[in-house]
C-alpha cells in the first residue's frame, strides 16, 4: 500500500473552516513515495480554492512519525533519468504548502527526517512533540539535501544548516527549538492544545489581512531588501481596497473607549 492523504474540514464560527491534513503511510513511518506525493500535491492544491479556509494543520498518522523522509525503497531504484522527476515531486509537496493563501501549521508528532524536515520547513508555524527527532541524513545515503533544504538558512542560520546537512546527524526537539527550526515544543499530549491556541489567534485576526501577510512574507523570501520594502507598501495599499481595516480599527477604538469608561 502506498499510503493515503486524509483531509478533514472542520467548520468554525462565522463560516470559517480549518483543514486537518494527515499523511498516512504508517507502515513506513509516513515516508513519501511517488503515488503519495502526487495525491498530496493535488489535494493540497485544491484547498487553495476554498475562500472560507483560514488555516491548515498538517501531521503524520500514528505517534511515531511526522514524515520519516522520502521512500528509500523507491529511491534505491532511481537512476539519472528518474531522479529529477522524483525529487521534483518532493519539491512540489513543499511548494503547494508555501503557496497556500492561509497559514500552515506543522504538527510534528515524531520523526521528521530528510524530506519530512523539508516539508516541516515549508510550513508557516511548527510545533513539535518533545519526543520528536529531526535530521537531514541524505549525505549518509550518498545524496545531497536539496529542494526546500534551501529554506533552512533563513530559519536556523548558515552555520546550523551546514552542521545539519554536512554531518547528517539527528537532533532533538529541544535543539530544534533552540536553533529556531520549530516555534514550540510540548509533550505529545499537548500538541492539539498548542495548535488550537494558534488557530484561535488566526481566527481572531482579519482573514484578508492574514492572507495578505502570508503572501507578502512569501514575496520577501525572494526579493532584495529594497524590493521587499516596496512590496510591503503595495500590500498595505491593497488592504485598504476592502472595508476590513476601517471596520477592524473602528471596533478596536470602540473597545478601547469602553475600557476607559469602565475604569
Amino acid at each position: 500500500m502506498s499510503g493515503e492523504v486524509r483531509i478533514e474540514i472542520e467548520a468554525r464560527a462565522g463560516g470559517a473552516c480549518v483543514a486537518h491534513v494527515t499523511l498516512d503511510n504508517t507502515g513506513k513511518l509516513n515516508t513519501l513515495n511517488s503515488a503519495l506525493m502526487k495525491e498530496f500535491a493535488a489535494r493540497i492544491g485544491a484547498l487553495a480554492k476554498d475562500e472560507h479556509l483560514r488555516a491548515v494543520v498538517l501531521t503524520g498518522a500514528g505517534d511515531r512519525a511526522f514524515i520519516g523522509g522520502a521512500d528509500i525503497d523507491e529511491m534505491a531504484g532511481l537512476d539519472a533519468g528518474t531522479a529529477r522527476a522524483f525529487i521534483t515531486r518532493v519539491h512540489r509537496c513543499c511548494e503547494v504548502l508555501r503557496d497556500l493563501p492561509v497559514p500552515v501549521i506543522g504538527k510534528i508528532n515524531g520523526y521528521a527526517l530528510g524530506a519530512g524536515m523539508e516539508v516541516a520547513a515549508a510550513c508557516d508555524l511548527r510545533v513539535a512533540a518533545d519526543s520528536a527527532v529531526f535530521g537531514m541524513p541524505e549525505v549518509k545515503l550518498g545524496i545531497p539535501s536539496v529542494v526546500e533544504a534551501a529554506l533552512l538558512p533563513s530559519l536556523v542560520g548558515w552555520g546550523r544548516t551546514r552542521q545539519m546537512l554536512l554531518l547528517g546527524e539527528t537532533f532533538s526537539a529541544a535543539e530544534a527549538q533552540a536553533w529556531g527550526l520549530v516555534e514550540a515544543v510540548v509533550p505529545a499530549a499537548g500538541l492539539d492544545v498548542q495548535v488550537e491556541a494558534w488557530i484561535e489567534s488566526l481566527l481572531a485576526a482579519e482573514p484578508a489581512a492574514v492572507r495578505l501577510q502570508k503572501a507578502l512574507i512569501r514575496r520577501w523570501e525572494d526579493l532584495p531588501m529594497r524590493d521587499a520594502i516596496a512590496a510591503g507598501i503595495d500590500a498595505f495599499e491593497a488592504a485598504w481596497t476592502t472595508a476590513a481595516p476601517a471596520k477592524s480599527m473602528a471596533d478596536f477604538q470602540a473597545a478601547r473607549a469602553a475600557r476607559r469608561t469602565n475604569r
